[in-house]
């Protein structure tokens, strides 16, 4: 049974969220022990994510591959969990969400499993790409259950959980990297957590519920294949982009063939009686205004997260750990902060919040367009936490303004449109940024010659050309930013919320 509510709390559901709950099937579950679950689970899976770029040096020595190779076990996670986010919302709908989680996260267990042992760089990549079939599945099942599961004036607070998960993960993994590949082995980044794993599997087997409705839609073929190939050649020509240039030739082809295949795609979901992705999710106004503002947001966050620890250990000389535990007083105020900025969200709604957090974040990049090689550390820290603090406060509270939009059917074709389009566009603009920064500092950077007459002056200049790189590569995070916070001001006022189902919300004790 559907209810139409609007932004006005209903009598009998705002309720604890420890409170018992019912299942699919009548039975009733913990629902706080299942958030928890969902949580932990969500949070090893996107710690994968981050953590292995400080171990190159270590895996190209010992299996003896160059910087262009070992670039690869990034490339191949992206690609895959960037083409299984599409297939999420087939999934979700087809299976049960015990059997997707369950199956999921064992999925994630073997590749871990098989990445802690791999005997050549082959079966590494092999590891690699099982852990982002299953990261591709985890991240929108977890926020469908959520959407799905809470009553709308708890979604706030339901979402920021999962933002924990979003913030620490990226805060945690490079400087636990960094620790572990210099007192131990790169294969101790999986091994240590391979028994989380399994403690988490072993929890959500008997805690774990059906708590989505499924329904018996058939596997279109064509779906697969142009979503496959569209989003798969996108993304792989955007991440060549940065590397090779936006001329080239490879680049171009990759990106084109990518571009016509989505068209294609998208062509066929609304051809389709029951469509594979449902794109119509974007007829809603607030859901697309929604998917474009946490888009350029996360693209401020990412592109970031992957320019300064570049900055701090080029320009700084800082090692890798160093530059992880300079940034992790930000992004672990990003993930402490995200229930708090959930539950604001449910009080106040998303502009607000949206208006104030993007103004941090501009007020967090413009500092970072005038960095030099002695700007204070503290400096650093201190403006990269506002820029996260600001993230904080848009990020999950937008995406489920978007959300309430939609019908509990729509719920799990909105997740996965969302995140799909949210790392395709991110994409997108980290390359933009890496292109920025590697021409700008190509056009600056002084003659060859001068390395051999006057080496002091050539570092000096060298120097400067790389910081009007980054200055320039943080002027359009800016600009981004800007952008988002003139979108901003569209969001609606108060919550709306288009229907929930009632039969997978809190019963009255």
């Amino acid at each position: 049974m559907l209810l139409i509510f609007t932004n006005k709390k209903k009598e009998g559901f705002a309720m604890s969220a420890n409170h018992t709950t019912m299942d699919i099937n009548g039975n009733p579950y913990n629902r706080t022990v299942l958030v928890a679950v969902l949580t932990m689970g969500s949070f090893f899976t996107m710690l994968t994510g981050t953590f292995l770029a400080t171990a190159y040096p270590a895996i190209m020595k010992s299996f003896d591959v160059s910087t262009s190779t070992v670039q690869w076990l990034t490339t191949a996670f992206m690609l895959t969990n960037g083409i299984m986010i599409p297939v999420s919302a087939w999934l979700i709908n087809k299976f049960n969400s015990r059997t997707m989680y369950l199956g999921a996260m064992a999925t994630f267990l073997l590749g871990t499993v098989i990445a802690f042992v791999a005997p050549n760089f082959q079966i590494l990549i092999v590891a690699r790409i099982i852990q982002a079939l299953a990261v591709g599945v985890t991240m929108p099942l977890n926020q469908t259950i959520m959407l799905s599961v809470f009553p709308p004036e708890q979604r706030g607070s339901a979402m920021g959980m999962v933002g924990i998960a979003m913030g620490l993960a990226p805060a945690v993994g490079p400087t636990m990297s960094g620790i572990i590949v210099d007192n131990y082995s790169w294969r101790d980044l999986f091994g240590v957590i391979i028994p989380f794993i399994i403690i988490i599997l072993i929890i959500a087997f008997f805690v774990m519920k059906p708590v989505l409705r499924v329904h018996q839609q058939p596997l279109d073929f064509w779906s697969v294949v142009t979503s496959t190939i569209g989003f798969g050649g996108l993304l792989y020509g955007v991440s060549e982009a940065s590397s090779r240039g936006w001329g080239d030739r490879l680049v171009l082809g990759f990106i084109i063939v990518g571009l016509i295949f989505i068209a294609l795609f998208i062509h066929r979901q609304l051809k389709l009686k029951d469509p594979f992705l449902e794109m119509r999710v974007f007829k809603h106004p607030e859901f697309a205004l929604a998917a474009v503002l946490s888009s350029a947001v996360n693209l401020a966050m990412i592109g970031v997260e992957m320019l300064l620890p570049t900055y701090i250990q080029t320009i700084r000389g800082e090692t890798a750990f160093h530059s992880g535990l300079m940034l992790l007083p930000g992004a672990l105020m990003m993930g402490f902060t995200q229930p708090i900025t959930g539950r604001l969200f449910d009080k106040y709604g998303a502009r607000r919040l949206a208006i104030v957090g993007l103004t941090m974040l501009l007020i967090g990049t413009v500092p970072f367009m005038t960095l030099t090689d002695k700007t204070p550390v503290l400096s650093i820290i201190v403006f990269y936490a506002i820029r996260l603090f600001g993230v904080s406060m848009v990020f999950m509270p937008v995406t489920t303004s978007g959300m309430n939009v939609l019908p509990i059917a729509e719920m799990s074709h909105g997740t996965a449109v969302n995140n799909t389009f949210r790392q395709t566009m991110s994409s997108i603009g980290t390359a933009i940024m890496t292109t920025v920064l590697t021409n700008v500092q190509d056009a600056t950077k002084p003659a060859h010659s001068l390395l051999t007459s006057a080496p002091l002056v050539y570092k000096d200049h060298a120097i400067n050309a790389a910081l009007n790189g980054f200055r320039a590569a943080f002027g359009v995070s800016a600009i981004f930013a800007v952008a988002a916070l003139v979108l901003a001001f569209f969001l609606k006022k108060e919550n709306t919320v288009r229907s929930i189902d009632v039969t997978n919300l809190p019963k009255e004790d």
